[in-house]
């Protein structure tokens, strides 16, 4: 059975939108993101509030800037890091539509695209959105330690990013970004433990669902002009190439990127290995990637979602961190 999906009807992006927070605000994409907050807590009155405000925020310009006949569209497919996806279940709360809450970790954007654009293409619905959200003060709380314990972080750590990212995915247009292909990931086990090293956990799930989608579709690393994970930060970007390399004889250098290494300026911010959550891939390809796109700088992309499936409890109890990659594939 294969994995990569072909979509036979093209499904296009008829719009995407980019909000963040401070941080993410002053770094070297800030100019290509909708709206830049001043500060994480987005006048809200707890960070659970403010990333759930993010992503109505961004669903809400994504839809605005889709011009859909019915204002709205047809199916929302979301997803986030906090239990039970909250973020996602109460940013949907005024849309009125029906609601499909997504868990993939890091991988979400992805996930929740490739969800959005099968729909689409079997004609179950004219439009989707696919939308996710993080945030760096509320992932810590769950996730790690409250801001206030003041808990030193690992070299190896990357920064959740604040920010919320939709796309609005609908039926074939000109002059459009499309989607010919996307890959549902599946879940790949290393035995990494540290949850300060979720690069190290998500590089081989990376490496294992670019592999398969290039031997199903017969294409080279050559063939795309970028191969865009999200997000495996520097110490997980280079895991993943040498991977490739020596599991797959499959080289990816001169193409790959990595959405948590491009949302910060590595050398003047204080991010460590870079970006990650469910943000991170968002606000990037729905902000920069698909300028570079609509502007025929790129126009074959994979955006490799990465995620680390695991959960605090479960981490507590010792067990290793699975992971998984899916792929969507943007064409011009």
């Amino acid at each position: 059975m294969k994995n990569v999906v072909e979509l036979k009807n093209s499904p296009c992006v008829l719009s995407s939108a980019a909000c963040v927070g401070k941080t993410e605000g002053e770094g070297p994409l800030k100019d290509y993101f909708d709206v830049c907050y001043p500060d994480d807590g987005i006048n809200q009155t707890s960070w659970e509030n403010a990333e759930s405000q993010l992503l109505h925020d961004a669903i809400d310009t994504a839809v605005n800037k889709a011009s859909l006949e019915n204002n709205n569209p047809d199916i929302i497919f979301a997803g986030d890091l906090l239990n039970q996806c909250t973020s996602s279940t109460y940013a949907v709360r005024s849309f009125n539509v029906p609601f499909a809450g997504l868990f993939g970790a890091c991988s979400t954007m992805a996930f929740s695209i490739a969800m959005a654009s099968v729909f689409v293409d079997g004609g179950y619905v004219k439009s989707a959105a696919a939308a996710t959200s993080s945030h760096f003060c509320s992932a810590e709380k769950q996730f790690r330690y409250p801001l206030e314990y003041g808990g030193q972080r690992a070299p190896s750590a990357q920064r959740t990013v604040t920010g919320a990212a939709s796309f609005i995915i609908g039926e074939k247009k000109r002059n459009s970004v499309f989607i010919p292909r996307v890959l549902f990931g599946k879940v790949v086990d290393f035995g990494i433990t540290d949850t300060s090293n979720m690069g190290a956990a998500m590089a081989p799930a990376a490496g294992e669902s670019i592999a398969q989608f290039l031997k199903e579709t017969n294409t080279k690393p050559e063939d795309y002009d970028l191969i865009l994970t999200g997000d495996l930060g520097a110490v997980g970007s280079r895991l993943l190439i040498d991977y490739l390399k020596e599991r797959k004889n499959t080289d990816i250098s001169s193409v790959h990127d990595d959405c948590g290494l491009l949302i910060y300026d590595m050398d003047t911010q204080d991010v460590h290995s870079g970006g990650s959550g469910c943000g991170c891939s968002g606000v990037v390809t729905a902000s920069y990637i698909m300028k570079k796109m609509q502007e025929k700088e790129y126009k074959k992309v994979l955006l490799v979602g990465t995620g680390a499936l695991m959960s605090p409890l479960i981490s507590l109890q010792g067990e290793s961190i699975p992971a998984i990659a899916h792929i969507v594939e943007f064409n011009r």
